[in-house]
């Protein structure tokens, strides 16, 4: 019990970086780049046992006419996949996964994380990351699970 506690601790004071992704990417944009959208932290964090996570999709992703393509997914410390929240208040309705879903104009938009993993298990006490990837620029943030 004890070294899993020293673990923990450990990956909490190194800041335990996002899934699969550098520094740069889990910090926004490369300096001088704009990404066209923003990650906001969840609310509330921590949580239990449910989330709601907001992002910002800017004008500069429709300056070409076309939709942003989004993506969200949640992992765990392990770099696992656990669960793709849902939209709330998408055209395309209430509760569809945000996968690939198509958003046709800038604005504040929300998804929603009920703390159940894709195996429809609740998820455990921990450090999660929230994961959002627009046209294929991604960004990531930590968010805490606390029972």
């Amino acid at each position: 019990m004890r070294r899993i506690i020293s673990v923990f601790s450990a990956l909490l004071l190194m800041g335990a970086a996002a899934p699969g992704l550098s520094a740069q990417q889990t910090g926004g944009a490369p300096p001088g780049q704009a990404s066209g959208f923003q990650l906001d932290q969840n609310y509330p964090n921590p949580f239990n046992p449910e989330t709601t996570i907001p992002f910002v999709l800017t004008e500069e992703l429709f300056a070409d006419g076309r939709s942003a393509v989004v993506s969200l997914r949640i992992f765990n410390l392990l770099q696992q996949m656990v669960a793709v929240p849902v939209a709330l208040g998408h055209p395309g309705g209430e509760g569809v996964e945000v996968r690939q879903l198509e958003y046709a104009q800038p604005g504040r938009y929300e998804a929603f994380w009920d703390g159940f993993d894709i195996s429809g298990r609740q998820v455990a006490s921990g450090i999660y990351f929230m994961q959002l990837t627009v046209n294929g620029v991604t960004k990531t943030r930590k968010m805490y699970v606390l029972k």
